[in-house]
């Protein structure tokens, strides 16, 4: 499956992006867990926020409150709102697919997030 990444930009302290990753198949992603990681220069890759095939989401502690994961199976994408966006939220955003039936991981190219204070 591939998983294509938008949204990413150069936004001031405060403001707000919405983050898309779009599935190019369905039935892997209505069936499995979809999540959002970042990767800021110099620093592992982190969770962000995850939500499963039954919609239930989880966040990282730093932006519970301000970010909002979902889905729409509709249209085999991923969403994540970002609000009240810091200077710390800069980072590479990367989209994955976690398919349980092989223990896979897929990942997208990443899309760039840069908060300017």
């Amino acid at each position: 499956v591939q998983l294509l990444e938008s949204g990413g930009a150069l936004v001031q302290a405060g403001g707000s992006l919405r983050l898309s990753c779009a599935a190019s198949s369905a039935t892997l992603f209505r069936g499995n867990t979809m999540g959002w990681y970042r990767q800021a220069p110099e620093k592992q890759r982190e969770l962000v926020a995850t939500i499963t095939s039954d919609f239930t989401t989880t966040y990282a502690d730093s932006v519970k409150g301000r970010f909002t994961i979902s889905r729409d199976n509709a249209q085999n994408t991923v969403y994540l709102q970002m609000n009240s966006l810091k200077h710390e939220d800069t980072a590479v955003y990367y989209c994955n697919l976690f398919r349980l039936d092989w223990l896979y991981t897929y990942w997208g190219q990443g899309t760039q997030v840069t908060v300017s204070s």
